[in-house]
């Protein structure tokens, strides 16, 4: 499996350079947008604005981190002695999450500690249990910043957890999605523009098992045990693949001569702020969705026949297709398609995106 990476470069997080970046070199010689997607020498990746995380590529067992460093720019470097033995790393602005077989622990990222600012060990229960990826961990999740563990109602069976820039989301055991936090951009799905602070069931799903959940910096995704997408909450870049105001004055422009006034005002009313409700997304008519990741403000989706589709905010080149548009309207990436790759899973940082691809030898019709 290899693993590509495009958009937001500024800190070296996608790790273009072979090597790090010397004291009396300036941050401008970095490539800040990576139109063309990039191979990376790493394993699967965790993505914040201005770092990355994966497993190192030496196959030591170590951490690999691309981006801003301690108080410098680096392009890449090893997490040290610390990382050793992880099996799961999450990368914050802040903060660096570890998980160990036997424990866990959050690191502080902006000095240079020799000790985690908090561990849990694990007991034996939870060791011999089902797997868990972060950020949850056994009885609750992590999140990025203090106290970090926040625990979690066992009647909630948590399968998966997401967390937003001010949200979170769950996906049980039996497909339910809760979801709690603020919900003033509609990213909790209950309707309305109200926060929630425990779990709340988001009913418009229930009945509709759900198998994965995703979060962006206000809006929210999941996929159901069919294959089908759901998005909801705010729309401002096109980030859920529905009719944006934000994206529509390049599009009136070209059709304005033409239209008649009527025909505009038609327009404007279908367009598309804020979804309080889930609403399904027809990504493609010939494929299930199998893989689904949220940017800040943009959203990349895997189809069943290795496909990639994006769309939302393209400032930076991370929807892939080689320019800075954005687009309110699910679009494949066609360089995956030509290197005769099949794109098996999707991560997005907050204004990049990372593909794992392998090579495609079925296609789907």
């Amino acid at each position: 499996m290899r693993w590509f990476g495009f958009g937001f470069n500024a800190f070296g997080q996608i790790c273009v350079r072979e090597t790090p970046m010397k004291e009396e070199e300036s941050d401008v010689t970095q490539e800040v947008k990576v139109l063309r997607p990039t191979e990376l020498r790493t394993s699967r990746v965790s993505a914040c604005w201005s770092r990355t995380a994966s497993a190192d590529p030496d196959g030591d067992g170590g951490v690999r981190l691309a981006g801003f460093g301690v108080g410098v720019s680096r392009a890449c470097g090893v997490y040290g002695q610390q990382s050793r033995g992880c099996k799961d790393a999450q990368i914050s602005e802040s903060h660096l999450t570890l998980a160990f077989s036997d424990r866990v622990e959050c690191w502080d990222l902006q000095q240079e500690a020799k000790t985690a600012s908090w561990s849990m060990e694990l007991k034996d229960s939870d060791i011999s249990g089902p797997p868990v990826k972060l950020p949850l961990v056994p009885g609750g999740y992590i999140t990025p910043s203090p106290p970090f563990y926040h625990s979690l109602s066992p009647h909630l069976e948590a399968k998966s957890l997401a967390l937003g820039a001010e949200h979170a989301i769950l996906v049980t055991a039996s497909g339910a999605v809760y979801t709690w936090g603020l919900g003033s951009h509609g990213q909790l799905g209950h309707g309305v523009l109200i926060s929630e602070e425990e779990p709340r069931v988001v009913e418009a799903l229930w009945g509709m098992p759900m198998s994965r959940v995703a979060t962006g910096g206000w809006h929210s995704a999941c996929i159901s045990d069919g294959g089908d997408l759901y998005v909801w909450g705010w729309n401002e870049s096109g980030q859920l693949g529905l009719p944006s105001r934000g994206l529509s004055k390049a599009k009136q422009q070209q059709i304005s001569q033409q239209a008649e006034p009527q025909d505009e005002q038609k327009h404007e009313d279908v367009f598309i702020s804020i979804q309080a409700f889930p609403a399904l997304l027809d990504v493609t008519p010939s494929c299930e969705i199998t893989a689904v990741s949220c940017g800040s403000r943009h959203t990349a989706a895997v189809t069943s026949a290795g496909d990639l589709y994006t769309w939302g905010w393209g400032e930076y080149g991370q929807l892939g297709h080689q320019n800075v548009m954005s687009s309110d309207e699910p679009q494949r990436v066609e360089f995956f398609r030509e290197q005769q790759q099949r794109v098996t899973d999707i991560v997005c940082g907050a204004w990049n995106t990372f593909a794992a691809v392998i090579k495609k030898d079925v296609a789907c019709a």
